[in-house]
């Protein structure tokens, strides 16, 4: 059976091995994950919002009145 290999945290370009940090930085490792997928998930959000706004935009130029 192969050998549980702890997966890196690069912080600052610097590699560190998740089981040498102390419980209050595996700690702030977590919020910091956490915190990126918020991140990613709003972004998702605003390019929906973003797509919404730009075909409302569309059919409400199709519903205005032509100029002379």
């Amino acid at each position: 059976m192969a050998g549980k290999e702890s997966q890196k945290v690069t912080i600052d370009d610097k590699e560190y091995d998740p089981d040498k940090l102390s419980d209050s930085a595996k700690a702030q490792v977590v919020n910091m994950q956490v915190v990126l997928q918020e991140i990613a998930s709003l972004q998702q959000k605003l390019a929906i919002a973003q797509t919404a706004r730009n075909a409302y935009a569309t059919a409400l130029k199709e519903e205005l009145p032509e100029e002379d």
